[in-house]
């Protein structure tokens, strides 16, 4: 016995606007990123929407601005630096060869 409601689901019928209620006015923005691309997110045009002066583009990750020829620059990212790191900065090798063997003569009393 075949139903009559057979390969659908709840929600899948036809709707008409009355359904789904009235669809606000949207605004389509265009951004370009340092690689060319163009993104076209839409926006809803209301008083309190705010349009974003920058978008990241989904093709490449970098920042993407609204003046095509003017892009926005990408964010330099500074790596982690170790404690090591920041001592190398701090001193010359000779500096830290220095400081060992004074080091190592406390340790083994030479010193006194």
């Amino acid at each position: 016995m075949a139903s009559a409601i057979r390969g659908s689901r709840v929600g899948a019928g036809p709707m008409g606007e009355a359904e789904r209620g009235d669809q606000i006015e949207r605004a389509t923005v265009s951004y370009w990123c340092g690689n060319g691309h163009e993104v076209r997110p839409s926006f809803a045009v209301e008083d309190t929407v705010v349009i974003p002066a920058e978008w990241d583009c989904p093709k490449c990750g970098l920042p993407a601005g609204r003046d095509r020829n003017n892009p926005p620059k990408a964010v330099v990212n500074i790596p982690y630096k170790t404690h090591l790191a920041y001592v190398k900065e701090r001193r010359t090798d000779t500096e830290g060869a220095k400081i060992l063997e004074d080091a190592l003569r406390k340790l083994r009393g030479d010193d006194e």
